[in-house]
């Protein structure tokens, strides 16, 4: 088969996948995309791609399969712990500053995966604020458009391995022994709000003071990438905080959002008033 045929087969199945399961990846990097398809393929021992569409008409959990592939979901518990820490330290209690000692505090993580990055939230607030506070003032949506990921994330139970990067004291603080694995505080886990949500076709969340959307924005093209952060930006207060992740920048999006730390991926949204228009 050479190339134009090839495509016309990827474009084929893309849009399969877009009428049988109403998700959208024409937005996605083009390459990338193609090598998880294929690996996808090799796994099932299928060798075109109309063979493989033929094979996701009759086996409807290969979606989720694939999806699965496609996606990746490399997560962990206080992953880049640099990052995590300065954001602890040193831009939390700024944010937390300009709120009042009642006022919620709404955050987003957005591409949540396995729930590490939630759960993470949920232990670095809790020290700032104190359980108490915590349960009272915060909301956390965590979202992503893998329901297997979610359905896992909502258990909040991991292995030993799993908690590596969690240090010993705060693992007795909040995580419960059950068997070999170990699971969230239900007081603490009742604050975080699961969903599916896909950031290319749904409406963002509104009125967050923190997003979080680490290593998310890299599976998409430049355009789409321009498309998201907008919405983002639309998601955030005025004096709402972006987290993104190591792989990402954003060189080309000043009107948008200001680094706080360009390192650790610290960004403070620039209010609308402020951005240049057009």
């Amino acid at each position: 088969m050479n190339n134009s045929d090839n495509d016309r087969s990827f474009v084929a199945l893309l849009d399969y996948l877009k009428r049988s399961q109403g998700f959208d990846f024409s937005g996605y990097k083009r390459s990338s995309l193609q090598r998880r398809v294929q690996k996808q393929m090799n796994v099932r021992g299928i060798a075109t791609l109309e063979d493989y569409t033929t094979y996701l008409e009759t086996h409807p959990d290969e979606f989720a399969s694939l999806l699965s592939t496609i996606l990746i979901n490399v997560t962990g518990f206080f992953r880049d712990a640099a990052a995590w820490s300065y954001l602890q330290e040193q831009v939390l209690p700024s944010l937390l500053a300009l709120k009042s000692a009642d006022a919620p505090i709404r955050v987003w993580s957005a591409g949540c995966a396995s729930g590490e990055e939630a759960y993470t939230l949920v232990m670095l607030l809790t020290e700032i604020l104190g359980a108490s506070a915590f349960r009272q003032r915060v909301k956390i949506y965590a979202t992503d458009v893998d329901e297997a990921a979610l359905h896992q994330a909502r258990h909040a139970s991991y292995s030993l391995q799993a908690l590596q990067a969690v240090s010993p004291e705060l693992r007795n603080r909040y995580f419960e022994p059950i068997g070999d694995r170990f699971t969230l505080r239900a007081d603490l886990r009742r604050v975080v709000i699961f969903g599916r949500h896909n950031l290319v076709q749904d409406a963002p969340i509104s009125r967050l003071d923190l997003l979080v959307c680490r290593n998310t924005l890299m599976y998409f093209n430049a355009e789409m990438q321009a498309r998201i952060l907008s919405r983002l930006h639309f998601a955030l207060s005025n004096t709402g905080i972006l987290f993104l992740g190591k792989a990402e920048m954003l060189l080309t999006h000043t009107d948008l959002f200001t680094p706080i730390n360009r390192s650790h991926r610290l960004f403070a949204k620039v209010p609308r008033r402020m951005c240049a228009i057009g």
